[in-house]
């Protein structure tokens, strides 16, 4: 992976930990939600208009990752109703790095130099470090299972995305449809909060649209480097933002202990070194 390729990458991972934090750390999780599917509606609208129609080729990755995605947002939602977010961010993102390198290894026969794979086995390991800290082990059951399978609609999704943006010959025009399609999640959310007889707060919905611009920014880029550069090392690369979500916890949350995700940041840091030098 090139100097570029992990700089961006890099960013992204800091603006996919921020928004879940402001997710994690709302009152309203359900509005902040509607907030941030209506961020990529809206530029989702804005691509669909100015880029050129994906491939045909690429619709049936479109159609596996919107389905997932519909999917991720329930759980997003239970997995933060239920555990905290150095708990649930750590171990679902923690298990998506090696499926989605096993993945393109066994659908498009993508395979990783031996310092990409170790450097994938580093982070995947220090991301699993912070999720056996203390307080995942004694998690609830539920946040744990959310969390777990959270995990694989994130690989499922990766893998999906990755592939079909190859095959799309306009990224643009795939991230445009893959945003747009996410319209029935905040229609979703809106129809079932009005049978409920609630409303959501204006500045919760604002909220929730500066996460959703930061989650739009994040999955773009990666969506963008996915198209030239090995599909596992970037989300290895991506998930160095557990790091990044598990400081967070620390410093705003509270969370503990801290010695221990120290730790896994360096293990961490060694792999994303690992895959940024391997060939």
């Amino acid at each position: 992976m090139s100097a570029s390729a992990l700089a961006l990458v890099l960013a992204a991972a800091f603006m996919h930990a921020t928004w879940n934090a402001l997710v994690k750390g709302a009152t309203d999780r359900a509005a902040v939600l509607t907030g941030v599917s209506l961020a990529n509606v809206i530029v989702g609208a804005a691509l669909v208009v100015m880029a050129p129609l994906p491939a045909m080729a690429s619709w049936p990755s479109l159609a596996v990752s919107t389905v997932v995605h519909y999917a991720y947002y329930l759980l997003l939602f239970h997995s933060y109703r239920l555990g905290d977010l150095s708990q649930v961010y750590p171990i679902s993102r923690g298990i998506a790095p090696a499926l989605v390198a096993v993945s393109a290894l066994v659908l498009i026969g993508e395979d990783l130099s031996p310092g990409g794979w170790a450097g994938v086995a580093a982070v995947s390991a220090g991301i699993g470090l912070l999720a056996v800290q203390k307080g995942a082990v004694n998690a609830p059951r539920g946040s744990v299972a959310f969390a777990l399978t959270l995990g694989v609609c994130i690989a499922v999704y990766s893998t999906a995305d990755g592939i079909g943006v190859r095959l799309s010959e306009s990224p643009l025009g795939y991230m445009g449809w893959l945003f747009l399609l996410e319209a029935p999640v905040p229609l979703a959310i809106a129809w079932h909060r009005q049978r409920r007889g609630g409303h959501v707060d204006r500045r919760t919905l604002l909220l929730g649209l500066f996460a959703g611009g930061l989650s739009v920014a994040a999955y773009g880029i990666v969506l963008y480097v996915k198209s030239f550069a090995p599909l596992g090392a970037v989300s290895a690369v991506r998930e160095s933002s557990v790091v990044i979500a598990a400081l967070m916890g620390v410093l705003l949350f509270g969370e503990r202990p801290w010695k221990g995700r120290l730790m896994a940041a360096v293990i961490v840091a060694g792999g994303v070194m690992a895959l940024a030098t391997a060939s």
